[in-house]
């Protein structure tokens, strides 16, 4: 495919999202109907729908217009593109651009700049303060790709070794020890042999960094309350060595942890009713729905999808579901709770309000991160217990 013929691909996915499509979705279904698209082609239509899905906001702004057209016209505009050759039509390009088409307009608001939902602008400049505008510029970009190494099994080198014979690059991570950052090619993780071996998951660094409020190998039974795929599961299980259980209130996201577990040696046990878990754990982890503020570069739909309403009736949930873990920890057990989120509303705000209700919790540490090149936006807490 030629640049222009990724273009025009790239504006019916677009089109797709826009009648309702998610981004997934649409690309999946564009790839199926698109043998003749190599990998390359595929990848590259994949980083220019991603691209303007991130910057969907001002590109509607700088175009003047809500078509997938007028998006990519306002993205490659904005990467000072030569639209004159990727719209040239003939062949398999996008039409020439019209006279009104070659007319751009400044964007008109700070929120269209920074690609934030012009209902959660003054929010998020409440909240994130200094930072509101920069937090906002790194979710415009794509993330890093990170993997978790499989310390139970292996360290960190002797994976940097094995992914070299695969052709991948990865490095140390300097803050996070179970974290390996991949460049370059990134495609295959899933067939290299580190991850057949069950020694990586591709996992956010920030994310791991979640499990390592614990001690090493501190063992003990551990609860994964809101476990997902199941992925903060893992890795409890390899940092502590603990005995742990998954359960989410969804069990169909579950789905996949048994292959998962075994793959990586973990033997984690996955109930789905909570009438199965016990009161006595020694960690209850939350890993809370949430806007997921701090992963909008990785999935820019639920920055999309995300709405004043949704958002407020996220807080009470996250609240009930804090209320409900607490029960399942043992005597001097601990609660840890998570959100891959950069608002206080969800973080700080939560918890507080949670230790003036119920005060025989108290914060022990909190740790906040920032989407930037060592990872995504993350808070995690860990809460003890205090004699009342």
């Amino acid at each position: 495919m030629t640049p222009a013929a990724r273009v025009a691909a790239a504006i019916e996915i677009c089109d797709q999202i826009i009648a309702g499509q998610r981004t997934e979705t649409a690309l999946t279904r564009w790839a199926r109907a698109s043998r003749f698209a190599g990998s390359k082609d595929r990848a590259a239509v994949r980083d220019l729908v991603y691209t303007a899905r991130r910057r969907w906001i001002s590109a509607q702004a700088v175009s003047g217009g809500h078509t997938g057209r007028d998006i990519l016209r306002g993205v490659l505009m904005q990467q000072d593109a030569d639209l004159d050759v990727l719209f040239g039509g003939g062949g398999h390009a996008p039409a020439s651009l019209t006279d009104d088409e070659r007319t751009f307009h400044p964007t008109q608001t700070d929120a269209q700049s920074c690609d934030i939902p012009d209902w959660l602008w003054d929010h998020w400049c409440a909240r994130l303060g200094d930072r509101a505008q920069s937090v906002a510029q790194s979710l415009r970009d794509p993330a890093p790709v990170f993997v978790r190494v499989n310390v139970a099994k292996t360290t960190r080198e002797q994976v940097c070794d094995s992914l070299a014979q695969d052709g991948i690059t990865a490095a140390l991570h300097p803050q996070v020890e179970t974290a390996l950052i991949i460049s370059g090619r990134s495609g295959a993780l899933s067939q290299c042999h580190a991850y057949k071996q069950g020694w990586i998951e591709p996992q956010d660094a920030a994310s791991q960094f979640s499990a390592l409020v614990l001690p090493r190998n501190s063992g003990g039974r551990i609860l994964d309350y809101c476990a997902g795929g199941g992925g903060k599961s893992l890795a409890l299980a390899a940092w502590t060595g603990g005995n742990v259980t998954a359960h989410d209130a969804n069990a169909t996201r579950m789905a996949t942890i048994p292959d998962r577990a075994a793959r990586a040696g973990h033997p984690i046990q996955v109930f789905e009713n909570t009438s199965e878990l016990s009161h006595d754990y020694d960690v209850v982890f939350c890993d809370v729905p949430c806007s997921g503020s701090g992963t909008w570069r990785r999935d820019p739909d639920g920055k999309h999808s995300l709405d004043a309403a949704k958002f407020d009736a996220l807080l009470p949930l996250q609240a009930q579901i804090l209320r409900a873990a607490q029960h399942h920890v043992g005597p001097n057990g601990q609660l840890i709770y998570a959100t891959c989120s950069v608002l206080d509303d969800e973080n700080t705000d939560q918890l507080h309000a949670f230790c003036r209700e119920h005060p025989r919790w108290q914060i022990q540490d909190c740790h906040q991160f920032y989407p930037d090149a060592l990872g995504d936006g993350f808070f995690v807490a860990r809460l003890t217990q205090v004699a009342v």
